[in-house]
């Protein structure tokens, strides 16, 4: 397609753009408070900002919230479900946990309520055998019973769908003769595989966000239309691709983490030009922090992630670690005198008590702009509001000077993203020491270098435009469809002929949806995996396969390879079984230049240039530091901290003891201290 390439997100707390212009490299940015509840507004008000007709743009990809917020907040359409007799409460029951790991507190609140959940006599076995009947009858009452009790949206998850979904398809076909609205999810036409508590939550969500989404994203691309854009709107895929609005609906759930996957996109775009294909990234916005770890220039997708607790979203996605602390995360004391911040947050509106906007509760930002972090006369009368906040409901509860009322603010927020950080990369055996730490959103690098030094991460990779990376991300992202399919047997009775023909009719699939997509392409690739375990575990291990006609030698070798470096045992006495095969077919699209997030001609010969002034920044004690304006640091810069760097996105702090360069793209990289 011709024409500009618009990338928006939509986060907590702030709506990003970033325009690309293919053809000269020119980049136009805007950034602008989300607008609750509905996100479209802030979308348009970010595409007004930033000055763009969006007659000239060819081609807009959508990071939203929409489906993670409406799962975690609950707001969520009235869905009903119709399951296999015996099992209405298969989503319920779970898998024994329970919400706090100490004591039987916390409570559960199932996607659907038990009364919406009704049973219908059939029964297939595990090969896909039919053990009972369908009872048709059964299901027009159940549709009956569902429609007069106001649902909207409706699931259809029998046992062992997966194998044969011939009773699937026939209930189906009954209730859309009944149902009022086109919303109908099949368990097995979303995910092929045998567990059905994860297959029937996973169904269960994406029937439940579906009218959401599909409203908000029509009601989108209607008002973009109106504003002159013409071509078809693209969405994120919480896999790091991208599909087109008017299929996203009919897969709804795969939104999901959408927002934080096309961030790790960037991240792999911005580390293989700039050498570093092993990163943590850290992406830290106004609500809420996210860590992934990439590695070998490749994002991390799993299909096993749970979203919130008992909400295991079995469809693959970007792996991305999410904690409640961002710049908005309330700070406070509670009833046992210790110190608490987050997970609540002010978010963008009333946001932190330095936005000035009527908020009230001390916060991660607050805590910085006393600790001279932050500008305080960008803030105004709100700056010494937020000293008062942090005085009154930090300090005086604590004994602590308002200094270190504050400090200690910052460090266990900080302690709080370590501890993620720690869950993406010690806890699967990898050394933070072989890494690099990619900082970005809005409050990012103001924190990166401190959690680089606690972990003993030696750098930190700050990208152009920190704040805007997700809308990057949106901008580079490539089409991606992922399947699964249950095999369900030991490896020694697997018939090869058709594990081959599954596989091939994966990639076939994929490549029939990417040719229907009206998005300039430059290659279309495959890529292969096995879920695998030995005989009698529980917990799978997905096994890359170089090609998709593997033999069952070199499947029993792969798997014995990847047991030993995840677990560094081997066990040749026991079993193999294969029980996944997956594929993902992969359309990347023409490079985009983005060598000018940072406009040349804005650089200054000379440090002396980009010095805006001097200003006390608290390091367990006050220091003068020199703030410098990012867009004119010159090139090759060179510089020790401590520092403060600010540009429209972010602010980005340089600690005593850390070095600072940049590199020929407009990335800083900083060398940390010990």
């Amino acid at each position: 397609m011709g024409g500009l390439v618009a990338g928006v997100d939509v986060g907590g707390t702030f709506t990003d753009l970033c325009i690309c212009d293919p053809a000269t490299g020119a980049v136009r940015l805007a950034k602008v408070p989300t607008s609750m509840p509905n996100q479209a507004d802030g979308v348009l008000a970010a595409f007004a900002a930033a000055g763009a007709a969006l007659a000239e743009v060819g081609l807009v990809v959508h990071g939203t919230t929409t489906t993670t917020n409406a799962v975690l907040e609950r707001r969520l359409a009235r869905t009903g479900l119709i399951t296999t007799a015996g099992f209405r409460d298969v989503l319920e029951l779970g898998r024994r946990t329970r919400p706090r790991p100490y004591g039987m507190t916390g409570r559960f609140v199932p996607v659907i309520p038990r009364d919406l959940r009704l049973e219908v006599d059939e029964r297939m076995d595990a090969r896909g055998r039919v053990l009972v009947p369908l009872d048709a009858d059964a299901v027009r009452a159940a549709v009956g019973r569902l429609v007069a009790a106001g649902c909207e949206s409706l699931v259809i998850h029998f046992l062992h769908a997966y194998a044969n979904p011939a009773h699937e398809l026939a209930a189906a076909a009954i209730a859309a003769e009944l149902w009022q609205t086109p919303w109908i999810t099949m368990g097995h036409a979303l995910l092929s595989e045998s567990r059905e508590y994860e297959r029937g939550v996973t169904a269960a969500v994406n029937a439940a966000v579906r009218p959401v989404l599909e409203r908000y994203v029509g009601r989108l691309a209607d008002e973009l239309a109106a504003r002159g854009y013409a071509r078809e709107l693209l969405v994120m895929n919480g896999n790091g691709g991208m599909v087109s609005a008017r299929a996203v609906g009919r897969e709804a759930v795969k939104t999901v983490m959408s927002g934080p996957a096309s961030g790790v996109t960037a991240a792999v775009v911005t580390g293989r030009a700039a050498g570093m294909e092993n990163l943590i990234t850290f992406d830290m916005g106004g609500t809420s922090t996210d860590v992934a770890l990439i590695r070998g220039g490749l994002a991390p997708v799993s299909n096993e992630i749970e979203i919130d607790y008992a909400m295991p979203i079995h469809v693959p996605m970007v792996d991305v670690r999410t904690v409640g602390a961002g710049g908005g995360s309330i700070a406070r004391v509670d009833a046992a005198g210790l110190l608490r911040v987050g997970p609540d947050s002010a978010g963008a509106d009333p946001g932190p008590v330095c936005y000035g906007r009527g908020g009230t509760r001390a916060t991660l930002s607050d805590a910085n702009l006393v600790l001279g972090r932050l500008p305080p006369d960008r803030f105004g009368i709100a700056a010494g509001d937020a000293r008062a906040a942090i005085a009154a409901q930090i300090a005086a509860p604590l004994g602590l000077a308002v200094e270190a009322a504050a400090e200690a603010v910052v460090r266990l927020a900080n302690t709080h993203m370590a501890g993620a950080m720690r869950m993406v990369s010690v806890s699967l055996g990898a050394d933070p020491r072989d890494f690099a730490l990619f900082a970005f959103g809005g409050a990012g690098p103001l924190h990166a270098s401190a959690l680089a030094r606690e972990l003993a991460i030696p750098r930190v990779l700050i990208p152009a435009r920190p704040g805007l990376t997700n809308a990057l991300g949106c901008v580079v992202a490539d089409l991606r469809h992922d399947f699964l399919r249950t095999v369900g047997r030991p490896l020694d009775d697997a018939d090869m002929a058709e594990v081959h023909a599954i596989l091939a009719a994966q990639e076939a699939e994929g490549r029939a949806l990417i040719a229907a997509e009206t998005v300039a392409i430059e290659a279309v690739r495959a890529e292969f995996w096995a879920d695998m375990q030995f005989l009698g575990q529980t917990h799978l291990l997905r096994v890359p396969l170089p090609h998709p006609r593997p033999a069952r030698a070199e499947l029993q070798a792969a798997f014995e390879a990847a047991y030993l470096a995840r677990f560094r045992v081997s066990l040749p006495e026991i079993r193999a079984g294969l029980v996944n095969l997956a594929c993902s077919v992969i359309a990347t699209r023409p490079p985009v230049d983005l060598t000018r997030l940072i406009d040349p001609a804005g650089r200054r010969p000379t440090l002396a240039g980009a010095l805006t002034g001097r200003r006390p920044v608290w390091f367990g004690g006050w220091q003068e530091t020199p703030v410098y304006r990012r867009e004119r640091l010159p090139e090759g810069v060179r510089l020790a901290g401590p520092a403060v760097i600010e540009q429209m996105d972010c602010t980005i702090l340089i600690e005593p003891g850390d070095r600072l360069a940049d590199d020929a793209r407009g990335n800083l990289i900083v060398e940390v201290g010990r």
